[in-house]
């Protein structure tokens, strides 16, 4: 993961001081005082120096302090000091990695069911809403093609894709076909360009009608008519991610987002995915684990949010992302490592299939 350290030099006892001013906020959700930093520091330092070094973190940016309280809490500045310089990672346990391998596994002959499966561990293992998109297919490679004649003109194609999934559309044509007609058609198409991507397809279909009709004979035109509909662009596949979410109610339990109001904007956001998916799709073309915190994601309405995603794989080629969101005091240590393994079992399943 790239991290991106801060221009700002902390002392190693100021760096000390913030990773426990942290780490406490983290785990209880209240401002942190001088006090409570005394206790629990285990070096002997007076009051009056930790006040200072609190002093000089704030002017910094790294904490702040809220108006209700003499503790402090981490600002998005501070909270990215610390997971890129002094988090130390709590890796997932062996049972628990076993118990995600397994219930991806029973999924493995449905994508869509996998990444619902996915994103229900990812919520059920981080207490957070997990979400995960559906892989992108960008290579599909037409394998068969049946036809079936319907009432009113109407013929249902059967494609199999990439040797195992099965498409059904439904084409609308000028005449009717007869049977023998529509296995003349299948045939040639299957000879012509099986193995072949659906894309490919496209461009040669254009490229075939521009030639005189006369080097085209009857079986190929109307193969022809029939593959143009096949192979168009199908509503809702121009290319944007989808994505399947779970856990959002988890978000509830924390304080700092559990106004309704900002709740409810907040599902809002989920609900229409465009900023969701805008964000994901930067992490698309990242390596690694990547982290955008509070007002790193550029929404406002992720002010007090964190996402931590990761790509992941099919057939080496990144097809889709995963992560979670939640608040930005969440445990970084855990969901950190979480994401990046169910990342790396969501790719292994895929892989498995082929």
């Amino acid at each position: 993961m790239s991290i991106e350290t801060s221009d700002d030099p902390l002392s190693e006892r100021a760096q000390h001081l913030l990773k426990l001013l942290v780490e406490n906020y983290i785990r209880d959700g209240q401002p942190v005082g001088s006090r409570t930093l005394s206790r629990d520091l285990g070096l002997k330092l007076s009051a009056a120096t930790i006040r200072n070094v609190m002093s000089d973190l704030e002017d910094l940016g790294f904490v702040h302090s809220p108006h209700t309280s003499a503790g402090r809490v981490p600002t998005d500045k501070g909270y990215r000091f610390f997971v890129d310089t002094l988090l130390k990672y709590q890796p997932l346990e062996e049972a628990k990695i076993a118990e995600i391998q397994m219930k991806l596994v029973e999924h493995a002959d449905d994508p869509k069911a996998l990444v619902a499966v996915a994103s229900r561990m990812l919520s059920s293992v981080t207490r957070l809403a997990g979400v995960v998109t559906l892989p992108r297919q960008s290579h599909l490679a037409l394998s068969q093609i049946e036809f079936m004649p319907l009432s009113d003109n109407r013929v249902l194609a059967i494609l199999i894709v990439n040797g195992r999934e099965v498409q059904n559309r439904i084409l609308q044509l000028e005449r009717p076909y007869a049977n023998e007609e529509l296995r003349r058609a299948a045939n040639y198409l299957n000879a012509e360009f099986g193995g072949k991507e659906l894309s490919a397809v496209r461009d040669h279909l254009v490229n075939q009608l521009k030639e005189t009709r006369e080097n085209l004979n009857q079986v190929m035109l109307d193969a022809i008519r029939l593959a143009q509909q096949v192979v168009a662009p199908q509503s809702g596949q121009s290319g944007r991610m989808e994505y399947v979410m779970a856990g959002e109610t988890n978000l509830m339990d924390f304080a700092e987002l559990s106004n309704v109001e900002r709740l409810r904007r907040l599902f809002d956001a989920f609900t229409q995915q465009r900023d969701i998916l805008h964000l994901l799709d930067q992490s698309l073309n990242a390596e690694g684990v990547q982290i955008f915190i509070g007002q790193e994601s550029g929404y406002t309405i992720l002010d007090n949010c964190s996402i931590v995603t990761s790509p992941y794989t099919l057939d080496r080629e990144v097809v889709g992302v995963l992560g979670v969101i939640g608040p930005t005091r969440m445990a970084y240590e855990r969901v950190i490592p979480i994401v990046e393994i169910t990342a790396r079992l969501l790719g292994s399943t895929l892989n498995s299939r082929t």
